[in-house]
């Protein structure tokens, strides 16, 4: 009558590969972060102390978390313990929110440039991405308040 369901045991595979699809943006980031050179990320690393996550892998999860709208760091590092996809491009590794913030504030900072704009021209090579015409958003500058019209403001 049901299908059998049992929490108690192990179901293979359990490979994640088999649970994305074959052209789902986390596999398009993946690609995209692979490409980089490794040397790009080599002055933000001087060596000593403990083994660090990869740099590719913890960009890559940045980068996905951002298409996905998440931003803040307490919030990728649990979609890295819950989330399938985040899991997989993490490769079932787990940085804590502080990993996460320090690789981006302190370690990235160098080279953000360098990683989107490599990024972004995979996007175009691939077709992702067209760059026929873009548009910057810039916030209004602000004005002075005698500058700003009010509707029915009689002087005093």
């Amino acid at each position: 009558m049901y299908i059998h369901y049992t929490m108690d045991q192990l179901c293979l595979p359990m490979d994640l590969e088999d649970d994305i699809p074959p052209h789902h943006l986390v596999r398009v980031v993946n690609e995209a972060v692979n490409r980089l050179d490794d040397k790009i990320f080599a002055s933000a690393y001087p060596g000593g102390g403990r083994d660090s996550y990869h740099p590719k892998m913890l960009t890559k999860v940045i980068i996905y978390a951002y298409t996905q709208r998440i931003y803040s760091s307490r919030q990728i590092a649990k979609a890295v313990r819950e989330n399938i996809m985040f899991m997989w491009i993490a490769g079932r590794q787990r940085p804590d929110f502080r990993t996460i913030n320090r690789f981006r504030s302190e370690r990235m900072k160098s080279v953000l440039e360098t990683v989107f704009t490599a990024v972004l021209q995979f996007l175009v090579e691939s077709g992702y991405v067209k760059l026929d015409h873009y548009f910057v958003d810039v916030p209004r500058s602000r004005q002075t308040p005698t500058a700003i019209p009010l509707s029915g403001a009689r002087p005093l």
